[in-house]
C-alpha cells in the first residue's frame, strides 16, 4: 500500500504538465481518491496525510458536478472523522451520503452510507439505531454484490458490517447471536482474501471477544490480527493488535509485560492520528 501510495504521488505530479481539461481533472480526482484508499492502510484511517487526500478529493468531486460513482469519497471522509473521534461530523457527513445516494436509487452508495450511519450510530451509543443500517447494508449487499467501491473505499462491507454488527447486539444483551455475526464475519473475510478487509474484520471481531471476556482464544486472535498488519505493514492495525495481545497477558497475570504492551500500542495508534478508541485502551490500562 506505501508503494501504491507513492505511485499515485508520481502520477499526481505528472498531471500538473497536462494543460487542463475535464478528462485531466477527472483523472487527477481518480488519483486523489485512489491514494487516499491507498493511504488508509499505508498510514491508517485517521492519518493527517489521508484526511488531506480525502479533502482534496471532495473538492474535486464537488467541482466534478458530485458524480455518484464516486460517492466513495465522501463515505471515506466520514470514515477518517469517526477514527479521529469526531463522531458528530462523521456522522452528519455519513447522513448526507445516504441521503444522496437513496436521490440517487444508488445501489453500492446506499450499502457505504448504511455501513457508514449503523457504525457511527453504534460508536455514538445509539445501538438501536445502529442495527437497522447495518442489517440494510449487508441485505443491499447480498441482493447487488457492488464490487467497485472495494478499490475506492479500501474494504469490503459484507465483512465489516456483521463484525461492527456483533458488537452492538453484545451491547443490546444477546451474546449468542453478537458471536455468530462475528464468526460469520471472519469467516468471509478469510474466504475474500483482502488483506485491509481482513485486518479491520479482526481487529472489531478481537474487542467483541475482549468485551464478552473470552480470554482462551483473544491472545490467539490478536496474534492473527498482528500478523496480518505486521506482514502487510498497517499501523493501525498493528497498533490495536500490541493492545489486544496486552491486554491478553494481562488476563493471564503477566502484567508487567501486558501493561508494557498496552503503554506502547495505545502511543502507535495514537501516533497514527487515531482518537477513536482511545477512552476504551486508557481504560484497560487503568484496570491493568
Amino acid at each position: 500500500m506505501a508503494e501504491a501510495a507513492a505511485q499515485f504521488q508520481k502520477a499526481l505530479g505528472q498531471l500538473v504538465l497536462i494543460p487542463d481539461s475535464p478528462e485531466r481533472q477527472r483523472q487527477e480526482l481518480e488519483f486523489w481518491s485512489a491514494l487516499a484508499s491507498a493511504l488508509i492502510a499505508a498510514k491508517g484511517f485517521a492519518a493527517p496525510e489521508a484526511g488531506h487526500a480525502y479533502a482534496r478529493a471532495r473538492e474535486l468531486w464537488v467541482q466534478s458536478g458530485s458524480p455518484s460513482e464516486f460517492l466513495q469519497i465522501p463515505g471515506g471522509e466520514a470514515r477518517y472523522h469517526l477514527n479521529r473521534g469526531e463522531l458528530g461530523r462523521a456522522l452528519r457527513m455519513a447522513e448526507d451520503v445516504l441521503r444522496l445516494s437513496n436521490q440517487l436509487n444508488h445501489s453500492a452508495g446506499l450499502v457505504l452510507s448504511h455501513h457508514m450511519c449503523g457504525a457511527t450510530l453504534m460508536l455514538t451509543g445509539n445501538l438501536a439505531s445502529s442495527l437497522p443500517h447495518l442489517e440494510e447494508a449487508l441485505d443491499l449487499y447480498d441482493r447487488t454484490s457492488p464490487q467497485s467501491f472495494v478499490h475506492q473505499f479500501g474494504i469490503h462491507c459484507q465483512v465489516v458490517s456483521p463484525a461492527f454488527l456483533g458488537i452492538a447486539l453484545f451491547l443490546l444483551g444477546f451474546p449468542d447471536q453478537a458471536l455468530a455475526r462475528s464468526g460469520a464475519a471472519i469467516t468471509e473475510a478469510r474466504r475474500l482474501g483482502h488483506p485491509p478487509s481482513l485486518a479491520v474484520c479482526l481487529s472489531v471481531t478481537t474487542r467483541l471477544l475482549l468485551l464478552v471476556g473470552n480470554d482462551a482464544i483473544l491472545g490467539e486472535r490478536a496474534n492473527q490480527l498482528t500478523a496480518v498488519a505486521t506482514d502487510h505493514d498497517f499501523p493501525h492495525w498493528r497498533a490495536e493488535g500490541t493492545i489486544f495481545r496486552g491486554w491478553a497477558l494481562v488476563k493471564h497475570r503477566d502484567l508487567a509485560e501486558g501493561i508494557s504492551l498496552l503503554r506502547s500500542g495505545a502511543a502507535a495508534y495514537r501516533a497514527t492520528g487515531a482518537e477513536l478508541w482511545m477512552p476504551h485502551y486508557t481504560a484497560l490500562l487503568g484496570r491493568g
